[in-house]
């Protein structure tokens, strides 16, 4: 069942009248990212223009609708992995890029090294020729609003979490097998300046080996890094775990050893997936045979065909 691709939108608590944009952007994001693997090419083109995708849509935490931190300013994290050569590149603490993803596969291609953080980040993307935008370019109303709220005295900063937007990612499997994964975002609510969190860490953020499968995580970062939640699925993967079982237990340690709740969207090399949550939604979508199958609920899981445009 190749080629497949799954995509995230990120786990917690989607406000009521943001459900429908969030459902509909993941499943936009699927239908970009599986017509590049409909028209022959990798599994990393596939997930780099899936989270570039939800990067430019402000209905997310990461590019253009990142969340502020203390300061009042976005600074992003993401990474890349290859699963063929276990190729990786990520990028932390960015600011002024549209699309750091796009910038964590220069760090992969272009360099000996798997993170660029702040100022040699943005000296890199300079030097690449990648165009800085303005930081305020990338600020939505909704963040500005939401870091305004948190800064109040009697903010109860538990509950602007539970409302966070999502972080994005992606994994996916092309037609010869190779697996891949991202994950793009804008970090958590009033973070403290150069906070960094899972994504930029290679086996937290995110995973991807042709022998395993691939991770993308969404959740309360510091929690997945003390897990390693997305290796922690790929060993349970190699030991003979479906997407589905080897997503459940990884998820359910992290909330046993470190209260952590979050998801995951998971691929293996024979092209079975799964979208796994602990927390009361995450906005997912699969697209696989033509099918794209989508939900933001526990349990849900609607179908329709991958050129409906609705």
């Amino acid at each position: 069942m190749l080629p497949v691709l799954v995509v995230h939108g990120g786990a917690g608590q989607i406000p009521k009248e943001r459900v429908e944009m969030s459902s509909a952007g993941v499943r936009a994001a699927a239908r970009a990212g599986y017509a590049v693997l409909q028209g022959g090419r990798s599994s990393m083109d596939a997930v780099e223009e899936a989270v570039t995708n939800l990067e430019n849509n402000p209905s997310f935490n990461a590019g253009y609708g990142s969340v502020l931190n203390v300061k009042g300013e976005v600074e992003m994290d993401a990474i890349v992995m290859d699963g063929r050569t276990l190729a990786s590149g990520a990028v932390s603490a960015v600011r002024n890029i549209a699309n750091p993803i796009q910038l964590a596969r220069l760090v992969m291609e272009q360099t000996s090294h798997l993170c660029l953080t702040a100022g040699g980040a943005g000296q890199f993307a300079r030097a690449m020729g990648m165009p800085e935008v303005p930081g305020d370019s990338l600020i939505t109303e909704y963040a500005r609003m939401r870091w305004k709220k948190n800064l109040a005295p009697n903010a109860n900063p538990v509950e602007s979490q539970m409302e966070k937007m999502g972080t994005v990612g992606a994994v996916a499997v092309d037609e010869d097998g190779n697996i891949a994964c991202a994950t793009s975002t804008g970090g958590i609510l009033n973070k403290m300046e150069g906070r960094v969190g899972d994504t930029a860490c290679i086996g937290c953020g995110g995973y991807a080996d042709n022998r395993a499968g691939a991770v993308s995580p969404t959740g309360h970062g510091e929690a997945i890094m003390k897990v390693t939640l997305a290796r922690l699925i790929l060993f349970h993967m190699a030991q003979g775990m479906s997407p589905e079982e080897g997503s459940d237990l990884g998820l359910a340690t992290m909330k046993e050893r470190v209260e952590g709740l979050g998801g995951v969207v998971t691929v293996d090399p024979q092209g079975r997936w799964a979208a796994r949550f602990t927390t009361t939604q995450m906005a997912w979508a699969a697209a696989q045979g033509g099918t794209l199958h989508f939900g933001v609920f526990s349990g849900e899981d609607v179908t329709q065909d991958i050129g409906d445009p609705n």
